[in-house]
């Protein structure tokens, strides 16, 4: 089985989740949710991957019964069966085998010797600097949607980035000090 782009498993989650959603209700809900900042969707890519879907035939379109305004009436995508399969095989398989990382950064990381000691650490502070806003920018969206009361999927949309972030923060403000000399537990056998 082949994978699938981020894209394409986004829109198959989105159209099950809703049973049946045009690319407008679509494009609301990567807003809302937040997917723009960590998944790469734009609009572009919603309606390009509405195709590409379509024509794999795991979501089938027609046209909506609600109509509002005075555009065209709005083409609705629901899930196909073979669709679902492909859902489900792609959440489990990503669910128990995915390991997501920034590579760019790793990259970096291997880099070290690279540049100089103080070069290193002023980057790594301002890695410090871009996670604490990331963090508070994410903490701030999850709160204005209802935090604890948004459903569990929705969640851990912003709890698991937050996580992973503070995770980050340890690490480098460890690699900073490291670094600078002061080992610390950092240096023994790591």
């Amino acid at each position: 089985m082949h994978p699938i782009s981020n894209v394409e498993f986004i829109l198959l989650q989105l159209v099950a989740e809703c049973r049946q959603a045009s690319g407008y209700d679509i494009m609301k809900m990567v807003d809302h949710r937040g997917y723009r900042e960590w998944a790469n969707i734009g609009t572009t890519s919603i309606y390009a991957g509405l195709k590409k879907l379509s024509n794999k035939g795991w979501i089938a379109s027609g046209e909506s019964d609600r109509k509002s305004g005075k555009g065209p009436v709005p083409t609705q995508f629901a899930l196909t069966e073979t669709g679902m399969i492909r859902l489900k095989n792609e959440i489990v398989d990503s669910l128990s085998s995915t390991r997501e990382r920034d590579i760019r950064f790793d990259l970096g990381l291997a880099a070290l010797p690279l540049i100089g000691k103080d070069e290193a650490i002023a980057a790594l502070r301002e890695r410090l600097d871009f996670l604490r806003t990331a963090t508070t920018e994410i903490r701030q969206k999850y709160e204005a949607q209802g935090a604890q009361l948004l459903p569990l999927n929705v969640r851990t949309l912003f709890l698991h980035p937050i996580v992973l972030i503070e995770c980050e923060r340890t690490f480098v403000s460890k690699l900073i000090n490291e670094l600078l000399g002061d080992l610390g537990e950092y240096g023994e056998d790591h």
